[in-house]
């Protein structure tokens, strides 16, 4: 079936759905394929859950008249999306970068939607298929589309510009995170400023940093808009206070490295002439969740929650502000960074070295990268050694941070903290 006839299906509901546990009524099933799963045995059932329709590319499966058999589902995906995104007569605004990409999103979010139907990627659904999804969730309603766009190898960012087709794009910074994939620094820079070289193709917009270097650099060539000069950081005693034109700010977000996150909803609110006051309003409700710089008190003891993911500059940033929060008594405990590839040994002394250095009450390593490494701290190889340390020697009294990559799950530290 050619992308029009499915377009004019999807175009009933504006609904498409992947998850059969999900499905929503009237909505067209994307039977995806994964290492591990295979979405077309699931069609039939989506079809009882309520779909319209279910996409599938396997001909053993096409055994209703409320089946499509396409070549192959996840292109499907991709070119309706980059159709309906055709069809939109709304601004789409791109962010990408190594850090920070989320938080961002969520804040540029809260202060377009003071003004603005929005529509914004949910969680950090931001690759190949989570891109396409954010999209097919737009509406002729919507006003303006915020698309997060993740990547870990060269010409991802390429790739989901041509879906997205963004008008605006911001990359928060360029870091060290999927060294893996990406190689080296130079490789992720490469990488990310792909969304750079989209937007100068079509002499679209690129909000950028002004203290940064390497924005500045690579933005010689594009229309650029700047943060404003009277957007001025005050402090971070743990939270980030600023002020713009006087009108001070007071956020939920922990560590100075969050002022760039807000400055940047704020630069592209006013690009978009969201009234000042709503904007305030808008950061000031905004409270990080998802185990990111989140501010938890369990007993006598505070604690940092920032386990949603970590990258040699995340980590690094998150260091140098929890060493400045005035207790007396703190403690890190530091998982593993994945996806680092040959660098892997190296950055993870590194970070020893650095977190050693900063002399806090209690210092715990864990993972197979930490235990690896030469410290004078303590290191555990295994989550269950941690456990059984600290169930040991209960912390109390502590400002604790809580660092690591998504696959240590160090959210469940929680559960030792009394």
């Amino acid at each position: 079936m050619e992308i029009k006839k499915i377009y004019s299906l999807y175009a009933v509901h504006y609904l498409v759905d992947t998850d059969t546990r999900n499905i929503r009524k009237n909505t067209l099933f994307f039977a995806l394929k994964g290492d591990h799963f295979n979405g077309n045995k699931f069609a039939n059932e989506a079809l009882k859950n309520g779909a319209a329709y279910a996409i599938i590319d396997e001909k053993e499966f096409d055994t209703s008249s409320k089946t499509i058999l396409v070549p192959n589902v996840l292109e499907m995906l991709q070119q309706l999306a980059r159709y309906h995104r055709l069809q939109l007569k709304i601004l789409v605004i791109a962010l990408t970068g190594s850090n920070g990409k989320t938080t961002t999103k969520e804040l540029l979010n809260c202060v377009l939607s003071e003004t603005y139907k929005t529509t914004a990627t949910v969680g950090n659904l931001n690759n190949h298929i989570g891109v396409p999804l954010t999209l097919l969730s737009m509406t002729p309603k919507t006003e303006i589309g915020i698309v997060e766009m993740g990547a870990n190898h060269q010409e991802e960012i390429a790739f989901l510009c041509e879906i997205a087709q963004p008008d605006y794009g911001y990359i928060t910074n360029f870091g060290k995170a999927h060294l893996e994939g990406f190689g080296s620094l130079e490789g992720v820079i490469k990488g990310k400023s792909e969304l750079y070289t989209y937007l100068n193709k079509k002499n679209k917009t690129a909000f950028i940093n002004p203290n940064d270097a390497l924005q500045v650099e690579k933005t010689t060539n594009l229309k650029t808009v700047s943060f404003p000069n009277n957007c001025v950081f005050i402090a971070a005693t743990p939270y980030v206070k600023l002020a713009v034109a006087h009108l001070e700010i007071q956020s939920h977000l922990i560590g100075d490295y969050n002022y760039t996150n807000i400055a940047a909803a704020i630069t592209i609110g006013k690009y978009f002439e969201v009234a000042l006051p709503k904007m305030k309003k808008a950061i000031e409700q905004y409270t990080p969740n998802n185990n990111r710089s989140q501010m938890i008190t369990k007993g006598s003891n505070q604690i940092l929650l920032d386990a949603y993911n970590a990258n040699p500059s995340s980590m690094k940033v998150a260091l140098e502000n929890f060493s400045k929060i005035k207790n007396p008594f703190k403690t890190v405990i530091l998982g593993d960074m994945f996806e680092l590839g040959k660098e892997s040994d190296k950055e993870h002394q590194e970070m020893v070295n650095l977190a050693d250095s900063l002399s806090f009450s209690n210092t715990f390593y864990v993972g197979a990268n930490f235990f690896n490494t030469t410290t004078k701290n303590n290191t555990f190889e295994t989550f269950e050694a941690l456990q059984e340390c600290i169930q040991k020697k209960p912390l109390e009294n502590q400002s604790i941070l809580i660092k690591g990559s998504r696959g240590m799950q160090l959210e469940r530290i929680l559960e030792l903290i009394h």
